[in-house]
């Protein structure tokens, strides 16, 4: 059974981002008008976020919803039980536990829990500072997207794919400069070799995409403005993914319920700003004159019907795919997935080439291979660790016998 889901969840990463990338990089190029008379970019990102979002809150709240257990509340569902995070708290649990005085079962983000006592009761504040959080994450991942899909316009599908491998850069600098946590050597030596490997391919790099242009004209260190795009929605990543990381220590939240509230807040975040009359801004809101951002995207849909199938597409696999992503997180743990998402993504860079025709020089394929190892590396230090902590615990247990 458990090599049954491994399989269905590796399938499903695979087969749904795979998709996802295509429709991404199709809705990153001109679309021709109803009448055909002009080919016109889509240039609303807040649009492609909004339909995303709410497929994917959708699509967590069904699943917490199918797994949920008989007498669960509301509350406890979507998270909002989780014990206040005191250092009181764990010792409270032990010592009741041990005495037998709390037996009765209660249900905690879906999970047999014993009954509470008053250091695990969860008050409002609690509530308030894990919403916070939450709204900290969509803030940071709406203000991300916009960035990304921008980049897009300066330089190709491959080199953004790349680019977003390198995620584990940004991820350790937001954790040393937010949360002043320190790191192994071989982590620091994984983004030396993650930031060289991305210095020869840019560096090898002679395709012109014909994407890089504005209004027909070629732009100016078009490249340069693509890597600085990629660079913030990269930084901005990284805040969210050590967010993430720091609460779910701290508030021991599933990964289904951190999906829901994270979209549902990037669904209200992006719903605001997409309907305010704002000026023009670059790339967050590039919408002109007092015409609203949604205004303008549902202009472009009705006048380029052939955006619908690619944007259905993106919306509906980026919201299953992150499913799959944290059923292998629940079941298999962070180091299969790593394993997971990187061949995943190597295999997304070998589609793009393939579907869309990118030539990369044999220098810019040493760079992928020296970003690709870099990021093995990382992988295979974690299954050394992971495999040593199971031998010890092994160990421990036979001692214990």
């Amino acid at each position: 059974m458990s090599f049954l889901r491994l399989g269905l969840c590796v399938s499903g990463v695979y087969a749904m981002f795979l998709l996802w990338a295509i429709a991404q990089e199709r809705l990153s190029v001109p679309f021709q008008s109803i009448d055909g008379k002009s080919n016109d970019k889509f240039k609303s990102a807040l649009f492609l976020g909004t339909c995303q979002s709410i497929l994917s809150s959708l699509s967590a709240l069904v699943y917490i919803f199918i797994r949920a257990k008989s007498g669960s509340t509301l509350s406890s569902l979507l998270g909002l039980d989780t014990p206040a995070p005191t250092a009181n708290s764990a010792k409270t649990n032990g010592s009741a536990k041990a005495n037998g005085s709390s037996k009765t079962k209660v249900y905690i983000n879906g999970l047999a829990q014993p009954a509470k006592s008053p250091a695990t009761d969860t008050s409002s504040s609690h509530r308030k500072t894990l919403l916070l959080r939450y709204l900290q994450c969509s803030t940071f991942i709406t203000l991300a997207a916009p960035f990304g899909f921008a980049a897009l316009s300066f330089i190709t599908y491959p080199t953004m794919v790349l680019g977003k491998s390198c995620k584990l850069v940004p991820v350790l600098l937001m954790n040393v400069l937010l949360y002043r946590r320190r790191f192994a050597p071989h982590k620091y030596a994984v983004v030396g070799m993650v930031t060289l490997g991305i210095s020869v391919f840019m560096g090898f790099g002679n395709e012109k995409p014909s994407k890089a242009t504005n209004n027909g004209e070629q732009t100016p260190y078009g490249q340069l403005i693509g890597i600085a795009y990629l660079l913030i929605n990269l930084i901005l990543d990284g805040a969210t993914n050590s967010t993430q990381d720091e609460m779910f220590t701290r508030y021991k939240v599933s990964g289904q319920q951190m999906m829901f509230w994270i979209n549902a807040f990037c669904t209200l975040l992006s719903i605001s700003l997409g309907t305010l009359p704002l000026p023009y801004i670059p790339v967050l809101h590039p919408s002109s004159g007092a015409q609203t951002e949604f205004a303008s995207a549902i202009a472009f849909v009705r006048s380029h019907p052939s955006i619908i199938m690619p944007l259905v597409q993106f919306s509906l696999t980026g919201a299953l795919g992150q499913l799959f992503i944290f059923e292998t997180l629940q079941h298999f743990g962070s180091l299969t997935l790593v394993t997971i998402t990187l061949t995943r993504k190597m295999f997304t860079m070998i589609l793009s080439v393939v579907v869309y025709n990118h030539k990369l020089t044999p220098g810019q394929w040493l760079g992928a291979g020296i970003v690709f190892a870099g990021i093995s590396i990382e992988a295979l230090v974690k299954h050394v660790h992971a495999k040593r902590v199971i031998q010890e615990k092994e160990k421990a247990q036979i001692k214990s016998l």
